[in-house]
């Protein structure tokens, strides 16, 4: 498998080193940036899922479960006193959901549920209604509905089988919106952009392409950079925000990133970005390999002497070593670097061990990033 996973990332090196990306990419700010007014808004609530054929909470053994239940029952008008159930077809949840932006009462959004007990599977169950809070305490939607599992398990006496997760799933169009957002869209002063990827070339380079489009439009500037992330429209005082967004979110901006290596040891994953530069160095990379093996051989005594079987260790030591090549990088753009990394006849392993070095050294220029 190690192997396989090295050809794959050699493979991927290879391809680098003939596909060059530009720099600086033209990207609309739809794609780039997102309106601070309109980000999600995280949701959650306990739950009970209810149907399930033999596969829900212990309740002897989740006793918030059996808690639940009788709290839902006595709401219903039946008294659960001095009964104590020992059904397992019932499981409590945790119920999360995002809330998009500009949400109004009424449309519904998709709830992902998640056990909480000990029960083995929610195929098949009903999620009972559960309202769904924000942070500030509010109810905002409420869920209910057929619990989808993509999951699988079955068992037997001798053997079980599992294949995904079975203890989640998901409520398609669950949950319904009750309370909108107390912030109205249009009630602001101005926007406020904020980049996916912060960078303050550009930051600049957006609210450069937004002060053109007003100069255009309204006469004057309407966009200035507050910093790396964040871009600050003025709203024109005949202008409709959201025709105004429409105009400024299909805008083409020049896109810049900082000099990168991204390396992840785990799977032997090396991504290189565009600019990154390595100064003029000699790469030596050399692999020791030491193989011991241990061949005991059994001695018999000689017939009819008082000697006793022994066992004589045997052991074979074998030492090879291979590359030693010394190799002058030079890194001018990312074709002579990629070329020469592949100069030295490494596998992916060795070359995080060579950018590593090389970083240690002072001679890469770009931040290194180890996941």
């Amino acid at each position: 498998m190690i192997f396989r996973i090295g050809k794959l990332c050699l493979a991927l090196v290879a391809v680098l080193s003939m596909v060059i990306v530009p720099a600086e990419a033209a990207s609309r700010i739809k794609d780039i940036a997102s309106l601070q007014s309109g980000r999600e808004n995280q949701l959650i609530g306990y739950g009970l899922v209810v149907g399930l054929q033999g596969t829900g909470d212990s309740l002897r053994s989740a006793p918030f479960t059996a808690q639940s239940l009788r709290a839902m029952l006595q709401n219903l008008g039946i008294s659960t006193q001095d009964n104590e159930s020992r059904s397992k077809n019932i499981a409590a949840v945790l119920v999360t959901a995002n809330l998009p932006p500009f949400a109004s009462p009424g449309s519904r959004i998709d709830v992902t549920v998640g056990s909480l007990g000990d029960s083995t599977s929610l195929r098949g169950g009903t999620l009972v209604m559960t309202s769904l809070s924000g942070a500030d305490g509010q109810i905002y939607a409420v869920a209910q509905g057929s619990v989808v599992v993509t999951g699988f398990s079955a068992q037997g006496d001798a053997a079980s089988v599992t294949q995904g997760v079975t203890t989640s799933g998901r409520v398609p169009n669950g949950a319904i919106i009750e309370r909108e957002l107390p912030a109205k869209f249009k009630d602001g002063f101005n926007l406020v952009l904020q980049l996916r990827n912060p960078d303050f070339s550009t930051a600049v380079g957006m609210a450069a392409a937004i002060n053109n489009y007003g100069k255009t439009q309204f006469g004057g500037s309407l966009a200035e950079a507050r910093d790396s992330q964040s871009v600050v429209i003025d709203k024109p005082k005949m202008a409709d925000l959201s025709r105004l967004m429409a105009d400024i979110e299909n805008l083409v901006v020049e896109t810049d990133v900082p000099a990168r290596v991204v390396i992840n040891e785990r799977t032997g994953t090396i991504v290189i970005g565009q600019d990154v530069r390595i100064a003029q160095v000699a790469v030596s990379y050399g692999t020791l390999t030491v193989q011991v093996s241990e061949t005991p051989t059994v001695v018999q005594p000689e017939p009819f002497s008082r000697g006793r079987t022994e066992i004589e260790p045997n052991t074979t030591i074998q030492a090879s070593e291979e590359g030693g090549t010394v190799a002058i990088l030079n890194g001018s753009n990312l074709r002579s670097l990629v070329a020469g990394l592949n100069s030295i006849g490494v596998k992916p392993d060795g070359i995080i061990s060579i950018l590593q070095g090389i970083k240690t050294a002072g001679a890469l220029q770009a931040e290194l990033v180890l996941q």
